[in-house]
């Protein structure tokens, strides 16, 4: 588990510390060497994107020697010292968690018994023991992990006299940076709902944003909400309690929620159809992506939009993730597209390794971005070393999760043939330890119903 953890340990009077070995500097300089030569060997196919590093000597200074010395790897020296309160500099990397149970092999499915619900489309961890996760037939389901056991939230309903109601399902569940409110589609498709969290009471109901199934969200802080939907709009809101109209349901009643309008709406010009939204932080930047192949841009700040970019032979986009350093990470119907977010030229296609594979979902988790398949399988894509995640238990493969069949209804198949198929993984998240993934979608054809559902752990 190197890497894992790190620990600069302070030596006792006279001696040093247990780490320090001098033999590691040289073990530390054959491995900077071996890993050199394995990059600079040339692919049968040259990459799109390169980058070079700094090819300076070997030798650290005398200051820098000292200080990998002193530095221990070791969980245990990492766990004594938190334990006793040592004055010495101590690091956590949960990345390196998710890559070594991924590249050895030790996470393990729990399929979820769902019953007859039909493709789950988002997700969201709530806490280390339950996530949230909405379906196409509109049910907001919590599953806990320690009880195995599901449980029904209430969705919102406003009333809506000069628009007719929309049902299309929830697409999209958002917490916000202090995760004090969740939001997701409301009872009405084409509404938002927000809930108080951790306890989950219901706070508002936005409409009169949309006129069509919402399909994406992204909290800008705390308070500011950006919802997309199929009538390519964007839509502002603000949740404040303080500025919210709660009426008087008496001291029996079911708890009672506000109503509320969007701050501002915008056309999204050269759309067709909003299906997925991120917000770049770095930049104050909305990047919304629409069907019809095209990433758009709005500035978050003034809510106006910025431009628009024709992605390149791009079809089927349903997915769009942001990186800290500056990348988009688009799925789409054969391939990853990774965008430079100054530019918007493409980096790298990221090619799947299985015909006929259409990216349904992708997230990053640190430098490692997930990739959600329509073939029930998940696959693991290093950014920093270019490739696809490898195993090390068995050198020969790169680390891929199979998710179990899944559920489809007999009465449901199509003229009573027996469809034999794998789902389609539309949402995954890792929860705050990275040890746990949650993946969960349906059949592929939208004339099936089905669900699967499952935790890695």
């Amino acid at each position: 588990m190197y890497g894992m953890v790190k620990t600069i340990r302070n030596s006792v009077v006279g001696q040093y510390p247990s780490c320090h070995i001098t033999n590691r500097l040289e073990e530390r300089r054959a491995k900077s060497r071996a890993l050199r030569q394995e990059r600079r060997r040339k692919p049968d196919k040259p990459d799109d994107f390169v980058t070079y590093e700094d090819s300076g000597s070997d030798e650290e200074t005398p200051q820098q020697q000292e200080e990998i010395l002193n530095t221990s790897y070791n969980i245990c020296d990492f766990v004594r010292s938190r334990e006793n309160n040592l004055f010495e500099r101590r690091s956590y990397n949960f990345e390196q968690t998710t890559r070594y149970v991924l590249t050895h092999d030790m996470l393990r499915e729990t399929q979820i018994n769902l019953g007859y619900v039909n493709k789950v489309f988002c997700s969201k961890w709530l806490s280390n023991r339950q996530v949230v996760f909405g379906t196409k037939c509109n049910k907001l389901l919590i599953y806990d992990v320690n009880m195995r056991r599901v449980d029904a939230i209430p969705t919102l309903s406003a009333n809506r006299v000069n628009h007719p109601e929309v049902q299309g399902g929830l697409h999209s569940i958002e917490i916000n940076t202090s995760r004090s409110y969740l939001a997701t589609g409301a009872r009405n498709s084409a509404d938002i709902a927000v809930y108080r969290l951790p306890t989950l009471d219901p706070v508002c109901v936005g409409e009169n944003g949309h006129r069509d199934l919402i399909m994406g969200m992204c909290w800008l802080d705390d308070q500011f909400l950006v919802s997309g939907s199929k009538d390519s709009r964007l839509a502002l809101w603000r949740i404040n309690e303080d500025y919210m109209d709660f009426p008087d349901g008496g001291k029996e009643s079911c708890p009672t929620f506000a109503t509320i309008n969007p701050l501002s709406i915008r056309d999204c010009r050269t759309a067709q159809r909003i299906r997925s939204l991120c917000f770049n932080k770095e930049f104050r930047e909305i990047a919304a992506l629409s069907l019809n192949g095209y990433i758009h841009i709005f500035n978050a700040e003034t809510f106006k939009q910025k431009l628009s970019r024709k992605l390149p032979n791009c079809q089927d986009n349903v997915s769009i993730a942001y990186h800290g350093d500056g990348l988009y990470a688009i799925g789409c119907r054969s391939y990853t597209i990774l965008l430079d977010t100054r530019t918007l030229q493409t980096i790298k296609k990221i090619t799947s390794r299985y015909s006929g594979c259409g990216i349904r979902a992708t997230s990053f988790e640190g430098n490692l971005l997930t990739v959600g398949t329509g073939l029930g399988m998940l696959l693991f894509y290093d950014i920093r070393a270019g490739k696809y995640l490898e195993s090390s238990v068995n050198a020969a493969r790169t680390v891929t999760l199979k998710c179990s069949k899944g559920i489809v209804y007999p009465e449901d198949e199509m003229d009573g043939f027996n469809v034999k198929y794998v789902p389609a993984i539309y949402t995954h998240c890792y929860d705050s330890t990275g040890m746990r993934l949650f993946a969960a979608g349906g059949p592929l054809p939208a004339t099936l119903v089905g669900n699967y559902a499952g935790v890695w752990q």
